[in-house]
């Protein structure tokens, strides 16, 4: 193949991806906790991706419609991609490792940041998330974690400069 010019200044970091034991369990978190929005399920014969954003990453996009986004998602940033494959809901102990374990330690958290650490930590307890680390705690101040249904870290910040 011959040798051809890219720019690595119109690179993007488009998703990451997660395997999760139930997609019923964690798409319901992720949305209902998170915020997020499923905009595309693409799946093969014992597989099934789901692709999930923040609407406001579509730009002026943000209002089309489902197959719209699908075609649009190559193109933003910051899309969460959660892969099931078939019966892992069905094996009562399944569990995926979450990368903060010992003796294995790899893979750390994703991060989301909102616009008031105090108020979203408050709505994370009336929902019934799971807390690694409360803002309070611990040496590094003004950052939350929360464990997602599969145990993944999800990192909590707040907008703007850091105290």
């Amino acid at each position: 193949m011959a040798a051809t010019k890219t720019d690595v200044g119109t690179y993007k970091f488009n998703h990451t991806m997660f395997r999760i034991k139930d997609p019923k369990v964690s798409l319901k978190w992720y949305e209902e906790v998170l915020g997020f929005e499923c905009f595309h399920k693409a799946g093969g014969s014992d597989f099934d991706n789901y692709f999930l954003a923040y609407a406001n990453g579509f730009g002026e996009d943000a209002g089309s419609s489902k197959a719209d986004k699908a075609e649009l998602f190559k193109g933003r940033e910051g899309i969460l991609e959660l892969c099931h494959n078939h019966g892992t809901e069905n094996d009562p102990g399944f569990k995926y490792h979450s990368g903060n374990d010992e003796p294995a330690r790899g893979f750390g958290h994703i991060c989301i940041s909102v616009d008031d650490l105090d108020a979203a930590c408050a709505r994370f307890d009336t929902l019934g998330a799971t807390f690694k680390k409360r803002p309070e705690e611990g040496r590094m101040r003004n950052i939350a974690f929360l464990l997602d249904p599969d145990g993944y870290w999800v990192e909590i910040i707040a907008h703007g400069k850091s105290n």
